[in-house]
């Protein structure tokens, strides 16, 4: 599973949330979801898997507002668990909790959905073995069909597997984000970051480095030519991007200037956003 998520990938890291109620967000992380508190400051909190890596960021300001529809901005993501077992044990604390879900399979992958209580979309999922993905002419086949819950269910039983919040190998996936435009999108993500197109699907695409099905997904179903996210607004503030090092951060922020995108420097972090304006850091792997 790591293999996507490591160097010599590019691959997506923390999530950083404006949030409206800083304490109920904290409470929904951390008992639904299954995240540790890595930090805790005044209006800001780092939540955790492995008890080293902050995964989720939420931050909350005076003057933020609730997210206006029809935005670009986040439609979901992607928390990647270990296995099938994890994932079949996460659908039994979900019921136990009383949690809406939504399931499906795409192929790669077996996944859950659902939104936090500032509607945030989360995915939690798992990935297949990579050598049971079909690829045809250079693109993945995905595809959403019903997920087999009872299989995945059983899967966790068999083994015994129990909810003990999420399981320290958990990943941050893939970050999916409302677009305005797919073409200008696919250059910026392409040509200034150094990803390529895993497969197409209708008002939406996916991008990727190492053959992943995707870190990336983008789409244009909050219609095309919608504004940005108003900077005071909650929800996504930011993804971050990890790339093998600083040498390839260097690159890629030259790339990005090639091709007209502006890349700043905040607080030591390099820091560019996407035509749709949805910020990204980029920062260097450990």
């Amino acid at each position: 599973m790591t293999s996507f998520h490591e160097a010599p990938a590019i691959y997506t890291g923390a999530v950083y949330l404006n949030v409206l109620d800083l304490e109920a967000m904290k409470a929904f992380y951390t008992d639904i979801i299954g995240f540790r508190v890595l930090s805790e400051t005044e209006g800001r909190i780092e939540l955790t898997a492995d008890g080293k890596t902050p995964l989720l960021v939420l931050e909350n300001r005076e003057g933020l507002h609730p997210k206006q529809p029809n935005r670009a901005g986040l439609y979901h993501f992607a928390i990647l668990l270990p296995s099938r077992e994890d994932l079949g044990a996460a659908i039994l604390h979900f019921i136990q909790k009383g949690v809406r879900l939504g399931a499906s399979d795409h192929y790669v992958s077996e996944a859950l959905y659902l939104n936090d209580p500032e509607g945030n979309g989360i995915e939690v999922y798992r990935d297949r073995p990579a050598d049971e993905w079909n690829w045809n002419d250079g693109q993945v086949e995905m595809a959403t069909v019903a997920l087999d819950g009872d299989g995945v269910v059983s899967s966790a039983q068999e083994a015994g597997r129990t909810w003990n919040g999420l399981p320290e190998e958990t990943l941050m996936g893939h970050v999916h984000l409302h677009v305005s435009d797919l073409d200008e999108t696919e250059r910026f993500y392409r040509e200034g970051l150094g990803f390529e197109i895993a497969t197409n699907y209708p008002g939406a695409l996916f991008m990727s480095t190492a053959r992943y099905h995707h870190h990336l997904g983008l789409n244009i179903w909050n219609g095309e030519g919608i504004p940005a996210q108003e900077e005071d607004s909650a929800g996504l503030k930011a993804y971050t991007l990890v790339f093998p090092d600083s040498t390839a951060v260097e690159k890629a922020a030259e790339q990005l200037r090639a091709i007209g995108a502006e890349v700043s420097e905040d607080s030591g972090k390099t820091v560019t956003a996407d035509p749709s304006g949805n910020r990204i850091i980029l920062q260097a792997g450990a």
